[in-house]
């Protein structure tokens, strides 16, 4: 059939954060993009026909959808990109986390990675697992980290000796796999400090509330736009996960100058650098000392914690990197066809 001109990307996914509509903003400005937002059987007849449409096709997240994309792109002869952005790659039963704890969805997210034109996890131990996972060489992964704004995110005047967490949880493994009952432990040793946590939807609350100490105070998920001054106010960003991908967050949290601690899983050490503290998950006591070294940090570690993010993770990385691969696989399937 005739190709448009030009190049035209399928770019699919289930949901719509932030940094999924930064994807979609990149490759509108270079590519002509048909974006479809959908879920259910509903959604099968449109991902056929987007992918009949397109010269490349992107599916953010492993998951049952981003399979049938991979394997519509295969029978079509398309270039395919999978996003990998952290549930995707774990596997961690002991607390309900991870869609390969599912036997069917880990043999479809599995397939959808070993046949995928290029894989992309947003963090680089995610690579690790998606090779380990879907067991096989991973020649097709390439780590490309999330990117962000230093134009949007910025330090406020004063912030204050608090500690701020933004995880959005909706039920008990999300919470334990954010480490959010580890910061609530720490909280309980530190009474004298203010501890905001973002994100915890009122249902949820209801469960957790009688662990919720008096220095804590827990909202519900907030529009992005009222982020900024949270994260402006509050001295220290933890993230105490016990599963993550790559922290947007922390990165955003870094870039308004907060002085960042996490723990050592996942992406958490790569977006903190040397930037901030990280402790091993579960060593509440560790917790507590890092947290209280970073609430006494000087101004130069909020300078340190900003210019990081803007040297590293740079949102111009991100559509450099992205948009090379893009035009690697244009490249790829028209040399196919011809």
């Amino acid at each position: 059939m005739p190709r448009s001109s030009p190049p035209r990307v399928f770019f699919f996914s289930t949901i719509s954060p932030p940094f999924i509509v930064e994807d979609e903003r990149i490759l509108r400005g270079h590519f002509t993009v048909d974006r479809l937002v959908s879920s259910g059987i509903r959604a099968v007849p449109s991902i056929v026909r987007g992918v009949w449409k397109a010269d490349v096709a992107l599916a953010w997240f492993g998951s049952v959808y981003s399979a049938l994309v991979v394997l519509l792109s295969k029978l079509f002869r398309r270039g395919s990109i999978v996003v990998v952005g952290g549930v995707d790659a774990a596997k961690h039963p002991e607390i309900g986390y991870g869609i390969w704890i599912n036997p069917v969805k880990a043999r479809l997210v599995g397939y959808a990675f070993r046949n995928a034109s290029r894989v992309l996890p947003v963090g680089p131990s995610l690579g690790e697992s998606v090779r380990s996972l879907a067991d096989y060489d991973g020649a097709n992964v390439q780590w490309i980290p999330t990117g962000y704004d230093g134009s949007t995110w910025r330090p406020g005047p004063s912030p204050k000796k608090m500690v701020t967490t933004i995880a959005s949880c909706w039920d008990l493994p999300r919470f334990r796999a954010k480490g959010i009952d580890r910061l609530l432990e720490a909280a309980r040793a530190m009474p004298d400090v203010p501890f905001r946590v973002i994100g915890v939807t009122p249902e949820l609350l209801e469960v957790v509330r009688p662990d919720v100490p008096g220095n804590v105070e827990v909202l519900p998920q907030i529009p992005r736009s009222g982020m900024l001054a949270h994260l402006q106010e509050s001295g220290v960003y933890c993230q105490p996960s016990y599963s993550e991908g790559f922290p947007n967050a922390v990165c955003e949290a870094m870039l308004c100058g907060c002085v960042p601690v996490g723990t050592a899983v996942g992406g958490i050490p790569t977006a903190i650098g040397d930037a901030g503290a990280v402790v091993p998950y579960g060593d509440v006591t560790a917790l507590v000392r890092a947290l209280r070294e970073a609430l006494d940090a000087p101004e130069e570690a909020r300078r340190r914690a900003r210019e990081h993010v803007l040297r590293e993770f740079p949102v111009s990385r991100r559509e450099r990197e992205l948009v090379a691969v893009v035009r690697d696989l244009l490249q790829q399937t028209a040399a196919g066809r011809s």
